[in-house]
């Protein structure tokens, strides 16, 4: 189990666990107790060093899910995975607070993954500081259901640099030190305006905190080399490659072996620098 964000040093990864129905990556779905166990053992048997489960799709325009329906998921496939893992590093996808407590009763939870972080659900952080996890905060505006309807910004990476000094700040406060952040590429923001933060994605490190980046199989891949879904993992090796030159820790990915490939390329080229 982690104890805290020190002990993330060199590059990791997290494998990507979808519980729910409507994904946009339909091959990343999984419901049923077999399907869950297969993924979840090569999630771990490709090297990924934690799992993260979602049971709330939050693609663009996603259905929405009701709190009892999450939780039913989400402790399902928990289950599930600490029947066959029981020393696993597990995150759970969730901004919602009550969701939170109800898994940690039951499992041993490392990190909650809050897309929101905190701004959906205003307890979130009261009951991350009580349970003493790791908080992963990421950017967004609005909600799934409306973000693309908020991109318009004056100065976009200002903007997102402020939103987490304040929000850390004020985690600071509330006695939350071990903090993620994850910049939220294809939430709330425009193709372009993902590859202007990814260009630039080295700014991040001023806060000295780990940087998640979640950029696999994306939109901005898609619309740009003109794929589908299904084919894009090869534009998502190129710009997590590209993501750990400027400085991210932590990559979330569907595809945990070629991750893996990327991170120990990337160690091998370090070497020489």
């Amino acid at each position: 189990m982690i104890t805290n964000s020190k002990q993330i040093i060199d590059k990791k990864v997290m494998g990507i666990l979808n519980v729910t129905p409507d994904s946009f990556f339909v091959k990343s779905r999984k419901q049923v107790e077999k399907e869950i166990v297969e993924r979840v053992i090569q999630i771990v048997e490709e090297g990924a060093y934690i799992i993260d489960v979602g049971g709330y799709s939050s693609r663009p325009n996603a259905l929405f899910v009701s709190e009892e329906e999450e939780t039913k998921r989400l402790q399902f496939s928990l289950k599930i995975l600490f029947r066959e893992l029981p020393n696993a590093i597990v995150s759970i996808d969730t901004f919602r607070s009550k969701i939170v407590r109800k898994c940690t009763e039951k499992f041993r939870i490392s990190i909650i993954n809050d897309i929101s972080a905190g701004e959906l659900d205003t307890k979130m952080p009261e009951v991350v500081a009580e349970l003493k996890v790791i908080y992963l905060i990421m950017h967004m505006r609005g909600t799934p259901q409306t973000m693309m309807k908020c991109t318009q910004y004056n100065y976009l990476l200002p903007e997102i640099l402020s939103y987490f000094e304040k929000k850390i700040n004020f985690l600071h406060q509330k006695g939350i030190y071990d903090i993620w952040i994850d910049p939220g590429f294809g939430f709330s923001k425009t193709t372009s305006q993902n590859y202007e933060i990814l260009s630039q994605l080295n700014l991040f490190s001023i806060f000295n905190l780990p940087i998640v980046a979640g950029l696999s199989r994306k939109t901005m891949i898609r619309e740009t080399i003109g794929v589908t879904t299904e084919n894009a993992l090869n534009g998502t090796t190129a710009l997590n490659m590209f993501a750990l030159t400027q400085g991210v820790n932590i990559l979330r990915v569907h595809d945990v072996k070629e991750a893996v490939q990327t991170i120990q390329l990337y160690n091998q080229i370090q070497q020489y620098d």
